[in-house]
């Protein structure tokens, strides 16, 4: 009864102007994915911005706002937004506490990677990736267990949009079995290519298109490496013919360089979240530009 009550007020507080819903997420990714799924129903704004330090965000005040005025607090989880913390305890609501009635965690239901990987390193201070890897979106076929979650989600908002949202969601999953399956052919000839990420963000991308990480450059995600370890690392590429190396737009060129230049191996940018390059306008454009990319330098590489 109580919750019920909850899930009431949650509705007619979010409400903007025109009936909208209004969420807010903590990433540009799950934004999209929310707007794929609530099309005109739904106002939606990210906490973070594209491109920012990982698992770094420097909330606004008027972020701050918009969130007290919000239905859903949408979140990736595990440990990805150690930041998020603060968000909370500034604006203060319960219902954005976790397990709370606004408090929406699109982790629940991914078959998680990592999960029994030791991420807990106490004499660095680091913590992060502790529960499993969480850059679960990066495996587009997991769009379908997260807007099936938004779906039941905003359903719970506004009962009477349940048919929009179902016709809105089934759109998109049509549209995206279609470019899977181009993407899929795309990268059937690289399959099996061996490389080296600067951050642990790409384990779900590579398992859905086949490629085999065999090293991250940092050790610890979030940490920065030692010269010894860049070292090692870059002479045990040359030794194994690794011939390339996926960064993101924060990750260190120069170091990136240090590491790829003694073995031959191409560098390549990938972009981990809608927005953070001008062709990633949208959940599916994301994965567009990174198949077209990879295939590029992998094409090079033969």
């Amino acid at each position: 009864m109580l919750r019920a009550l909850a899930l009431v007020l949650l509705a007619a507080a979010s409400a903007r102007g025109g009936g909208a819903l209004d969420i807010v997420t903590t990433s540009t990714d799950l934004k999209a994915l929310v707007e794929a799924v609530g099309g005109e129903r739904v106002s939606v704004e990210s906490l973070a911005p594209a491109l920012h330090e990982p698992h770094a965000v420097d909330v606004k005040p008027g972020q701050l706002a918009r969130l007290r005025s919000a239905g859903l607090l949408v979140r990736v989880g595990l440990d990805h937004e150690p930041w998020l913390a603060r968000v909370r305890a500034t604006v203060n609501d319960p219902r954005f506490a976790p397990g709370g009635p606004g408090d929406l965690d699109l982790s629940r239901g991914i078959d998680l990677l990592q999960v029994e990987t030791p991420r807990v390193r106490s004499e660095q201070g680091a913590h992060v990736h502790g529960f499993g890897n969480p850059h679960y979106w990066l495996d587009p076929a997991n769009a379908r267990p997260m807007t099936q979650t938004i779906l039941e989600a905003l359903t719970r908002l506004s009962p009477d949009g349940r048919e929009a949202f179902t016709r809105n969601r089934t759109r998109f999953l049509e549209r995206l079995e279609a470019n899977m399956a181009r993407w899929t052919d795309t990268m059937a000839p690289h399959r099996g290519a061996r490389v080296v990420v600067y951050h642990d963000t790409w384990p779900y991308f590579a398992r859905r298109f086949g490629l085999v990480i065999v090293a991250a450059v940092e050790l610890v995600p979030g940490v920065p490496p030692s010269p010894a370890s860049l070292a090692a690392l870059a002479a045990s590429m040359k030794d194994a013919g690794v011939k390339l190396l996926i960064v993101e737009p924060s990750s260190s060129r120069s170091v990136a360089s240090r590491v790829a230049a003694p073995s031959g191996a191409r560098v390549v940018t990938l972009i981990a979240s809608v927005g953070g390059d001008p062709e990633a306008r949208d959940y599916l454009q994301l994965f567009e530009l990174n198949v077209r990319r990879l295939t590029e330098a992998l094409a090079g590489d033969r």
